[in-house]
């Protein structure tokens, strides 16, 4: 047995010739590069070439494109929390709590919305939503759907931090019943007390630039302007103001109501949006957890679209291939 250095670290071998060790390393000759104490060893002569005591080896071989799991991972952050996958799905509508549970799997999210609301007394052994749903495993995030003042939004979610434990929260305060628009003066209201509180509120807004940088100013961490109407299944209606929302942001800006299909998820995505909640395009979808792994695709394939960095747009056609030297 001789001692000598390998790709850096001490080892162990009995082989005679560098082939030798080589194939020891269930490595083949020929596939591989040798350097000797500094001095590259032709592979022609790697069978006869002997391995002495002390020697210093270097063995490389080629590889797919670098070491890929160095690669900087794509996660987002929101109240010193990261996360990897940028979709955001509720709890809501769906015909039980395993479906629900199945689709938050496809989905691969690691946040779910959850609503507050009063236990059940008269069958307190009913099935619940966390026997499906492991918030040990899965981030829940209360939000206050329902809730059309500050005073009810916040006092829900004083009960939601007593119940679990939680101060990242969404919230909602709504105007009315048929558009289910936001509240805008409530809600900055509200976000001003739950900051103070110690809450960390991702705060559901209009789709205005202003009232978006308002809400980050009153302690929002996370700003999540409507694409269109909650449960429309419209899809964005003004990227316009979602862009720019999202250039004067310096916290994260989230779609929130209106995707549809998969299609509007990843036009949000494209916008330069950090994620996308949704609820009813999985839930109501003829099948649900088909839609979730397509909503899982969208996302990630409108954020790598937006990394990516369009084509510009023109008036007129632009061949692809030059007309000069045509036959």
């Amino acid at each position: 047995m001789k001692t000598i250095t390998l790709n850096g670290e001490t080892h162990r071998t009995s082989a005679s010739t560098i082939a030798d060790l080589v194939r020891e390393l269930e490595l083949t000759p020929e596939k591989v590069a040798v350097e000797r104490n500094t001095q590259i060893v032709p592979r022609s002569t790697l069978e006869t070439a002997m391995l002495g005591a002390n020697d210093t080896l270097e063995i490389v071989h080629f590889v797919g494109g670098g070491d890929h799991k160095n690669a900087p991972a794509d996660t987002w952050t929101v109240a010193g929390r990261t996360f990897s996958s940028r979709l955001i799905v509720g709890t809501g509508k769906y015909k039980d709590f395993a479906e629900n549970a199945a689709a938050v799997e496809a989905s691969g999210a690691e946040i779910v919305t959850v609503a507050v609301r009063r236990v059940n007394v008269t069958d307190p052994k009913a099935p619940m939503l966390t026997d499906f749903i492991d918030p040990k495993k899965t981030t829940y995030l209360p939000n206050t759907a329902g809730c059309f003042t500050g005073e009810d939004a916040v006092r829900t979610l004083r009960l939601a931090r007593e119940a679990g434990g939680w101060d990242l929260v969404k919230l909602e305060v709504l105007g009315e019943a048929r558009t289910l628009y936001p509240n805008m003066r409530e809600t900055l209201i509200a976000t001003e007390t739950l900051a103070k509180e110690g809450f960390h509120p991702m705060v559901y807004c209009v789709d205005d630039p202003i009232a978006a940088k308002q809400l980050e100013d009153a302690g929002a961490v996370a700003i999540m302007p409507l694409g269109a109407p909650i449960g429309s299944g419209l899809g964005i209606q003004n990227q316009v103001t979602i862009r720019l929302i999202v250039e004067g942001a310096n916290v994260p800006v989230l779609v929130d109501a209106g995707v549809g299909t998969a299609s509007d998820a990843a036009v949000g995505m494209e916008l330069g949006c950090d994620g996308i909640l949704m609820n009813t395009a999985i839930a109501e979808a003829k099948e649900p957890i088909r839609m979730a792994r397509a909503m899982k695709l969208a996302v990630e394939g409108g954020r790598e679209a937006y990394l990516a960095g369009r084509m510009g747009r023109r008036k007129y056609a632009d061949p692809s291939s030059p007309l000069a030297g045509l036959i």
